[in-house]
């Protein structure tokens, strides 16, 4: 089974238009993903390639359009490319013997405000050497960045280069996060092994026919691979697998949707949780994110709300996003709020709105959740996420949290 591409490496390739991106990725991956041309502009938009690269695991490299492209269409170009950023766990700047100016020093800004690792590649090395004055600027920039050379510059050639891949490799590995190196779990480290947990898995219009859907399946392997015991049932279940256990479970983890009625039916003694508020913690800051809930209580006539999900899904007449938290939404606060939705990678112009509220993003990385905070942080919204707004509006946020404490 193929690694989930919200839980791979994602590592951006920027630079230039024609520094050799595209043939870097082409070396690395042993493929011809990218096209590779002489004119500068070939690469028009993002071009993604999910692979297991070894030692390191699953990766998904983002191939980006030259930040200088100057074509037609260059506007919306460079504007994706940058937007690419927000979902880089690694970054990769390809240069060759012209060294750095303006353009790389603008990616260096922003990778540095975002805390993004990054490597420099300086390709073509076969055509010419960098002459001293440019490898003087390299240096200059490791020492600015209390890095070794070696750590932060790779001099090399795509072409006639037969170390490259080892090389790549070898340099990135230094680079990974914590997080990659050790990830983390997404329940199994709130509870003993041996531990018996009950999962409440509604099967209702949301659930893919067929199937469950993506944090409920990484919730149960998790649960597995932390030795623990998984009842999965449905709402309508819950009271007779409760009745049926010997012992009482050390958790029950419910979907958001039902968590109104599984909160009624499980004993103040037993942990209670939601996946949504699990990947809170696993996919952004839980601290943040309850935060954020409690500005619901604040909320004015006319004050705006953005709904803000990570992918794009068909509409159901029930949905969660579009009609379930809305309508918890002005139930709890009794105000005429204007609701607004959002889906999709790239992050909307968030001016004017008093509060945001995130989707469990089962479908994007840590990466880009955190650089939306970070966003929201700075134009001083509150943001929040499904599963804590809900349990906020139905007053039980305080014991679905409860079992973080330790945290």
């Amino acid at each position: 089974m193929k690694a989930l591409k919200s839980m791979r490496l994602h590592i951006g390739i920027f630079g230039k238009t024609n520094v050799g991106k595209s043939s870097l990725l082409n070396r690395i991956t042993s493929q011809n993903i990218s096209i590779v041309s002489s004119i500068a502009g070939t690469t028009t938009d993002v071009v993604e390639k999910s692979m297991e690269l070894l030692p390191i695991g699953p990766v998904t490299f983002l191939d980006t359009a030259g930040i200088d492209d100057r074509t037609e269409l260059s506007e919306k170009r460079v504007e994706k490319t940058l937007s690419v950023i927000k979902r880089t766990d690694i970054a990769v700047i390809v240069t060759d013997y012209n060294g750095f100016d303006d353009y790389e020093a603008g990616l260096i800004k922003e990778f540095d405000a975002l805390k993004i690792p990054y490597l420099i590649v300086v390709n073509k090395c076969d055509i010419k050497i960098p002459d001293e004055k440019v490898k003087e600027a390299l240096k200059n920039l490791a020492e600015s960045q209390k890095k070794s050379e070696n750590d932060l510059i790779l001099y090399t050639s795509t072409v006639s280069d037969k170390e490259i891949v080892f090389k790549f490799k070898n340099a990135l590995v230094k680079l990974l996060p914590d997080d990659f190196v050790n990830p983390p779990k997404i329940a199994g480290d709130l509870i003993p092994p041996k531990s018996t947990v009950i999962l409440v898995i509604p099967i209702d219009k949301e659930a893919p026919k067929g199937r469950i859907i993506l944090p409920q399946v990484q919730t149960i392997r998790d649960l597995l691979d932390s030795d623990c015991m998984s009842y999965v049932v449905k709402e309508n279940e819950l009271k007779a697998a409760l009745e049926n256990l010997k012992t009482p479970p050390s958790l029950v983890i419910t979907d958001s949707q039902a968590f109104k009625q599984v909160s009624e039916i499980v004993p103040k003694n037993i942990a209670l949780t939601s996946f949504s508020i699990l990947f809170a913690r696993l996919k952004g800051d839980l601290g943040e994110f309850v935060k954020g809930a409690k500005a619901i209580e604040n909320l004015k006539d006319g004050d705006k709300i953005l709904i803000l999900e990570s992918c794009t899904h068909h509409a159901i007449e029930d949905d969660i996003g579009r009609v379930k938290i809305p309508n918890l939404l002005r139930k709890k606060t009794g105000k005429d709020l204007i609701i607004e939705n959002f889906a999709g990678h790239d992050f909307p112009d968030i001016t004017g709105y008093s509060l945001i509220i995130h989707c469990g993003a089962c479908m994007t990385n840590r990466r880009e959740i955190l650089s939306r905070i970070l966003a929201a942080n700075k134009n001083g919204i509150p943001i929040t996420n499904y599963g804590i707004a809900i349990s906020y509006c139905l007053g039980i946020l305080p014991r679905a949290i409860e079992i973080f404490s330790k945290d």
